[in-house]
């Protein structure tokens, strides 16, 4: 079994078994039919990852690693928000006649900021003081921005990256550590996705600033199964998880900006069958 679905099965039982059910209660989201999107949910939960034992993808069903790649690379490298510059269909629900989900994630990203360096966007800054002060304890991103919720289609889940590089004893080079913080997730749709994305992301960075990859650490502040999710999550828990596959990066890429979501892949990725037509609250 793969950390990955330990980790998986071990919340999802904690969420089913010890969780508390909004049923009843005031919910904004909904069901494309209409009826109130109620949810089994637990407060505070925190999942850790090693990235330099496993790449921390499920097995119990597939996940689309150049998809979910795609979408970090749209926010962390494009900085758009615009979902023609997306290959994938995930946020066609909330874009705007002409595409746009407003000022929210790439569009906070791409915001430059005056600093004592010069003037940089937050994922500049970020790769700027991994390379020239990466012991510093200010390295990390933020797209939750007050002042322009109003003006974002959909207030961002995953809301802020903290970075911290450490020493281990023996080695040559330095270890890149995360931290994602993540207000809300829905589990079933979104909790792998994004957990792949950050490790793909932790591990590019750690690359393009010739570090090696550590730890990878989600806090959920409202972890939360959907009502029509449930089946589905107690079926995809009980089954056989495969052993974790092997990660690869294209060695070839120093630089952020020219990674593609073709230069990551893993390999001998068996999985259980994909679950398909998953029903996605609004």
């Amino acid at each position: 079994m793969s950390a990955a679905d330990h980790i998986f099965i071990d919340m999802c039982r904690d969420i089913l078994e010890n969780g508390t059910d909004t049923r009843g209660e005031k919910v904004r989201p909904h069901w494309p039919d209409g009826a109130p999107a109620y949810t089994v949910k637990k407060f505070g939960v925190v999942n850790r990852y090693d990235l330099s034992r496993e790449f921390p993808i499920l097995t119990l069903r597939r996940t689309a690693l150049k998809s979910a790649t795609d979408e970090m690379l749209w926010i962390w490298q494009k900085k758009s928000n615009n979902i023609r510059d997306l290959h994938s269909h995930i946020w066609d629900e909330w874009a705007d006649e002409n595409g746009s989900i407003g000022k929210a994630y790439g569009y906070q990203m791409g915001v430059k900021h005056q600093y004592r360096e010069g003037m940089m966007d937050q994922v500049d800054r970020v790769i700027y003081d991994l390379k020239h002060n990466p012991f510093s304890r200010r390295i990390l991103t933020n797209l939750y921005v007050h002042q322009d919720l109003h003006e974002m289609r959909l207030y961002p889940c995953a809301y802020s990256v903290t970075f911290n590089v450490t020493q281990r004893p023996g080695e040559d080079r330095l270890t890149l550590n995360a931290i994602l913080n993540q207000r809300s997730q829905d589990v079933l749709a979104a909790n792998n996705w994004n957990v792949v994305q950050y490790a793909v992301l932790v591990h590019m960075l750690a690359q393009v600033c010739d570090m090696r990859v550590g730890e990878l650490v989600h806090v959920i502040a409202d972890a939360h199964i959907y009502d029509r999710h449930i089946p589905i999550i107690r079926e995809l828990i009980s089954r056989e998880p495969h052993p974790a596959p092997a990660f690869w990066l294209n060695p070839e890429i120093h630089d952020f900006y020219q990674f593609t979501r073709d230069d990551v892949r893993v390999e001998g990725y068996v999985t259980g069958e994909q679950i398909e037509d998953i029903p996605i609250a609004i």
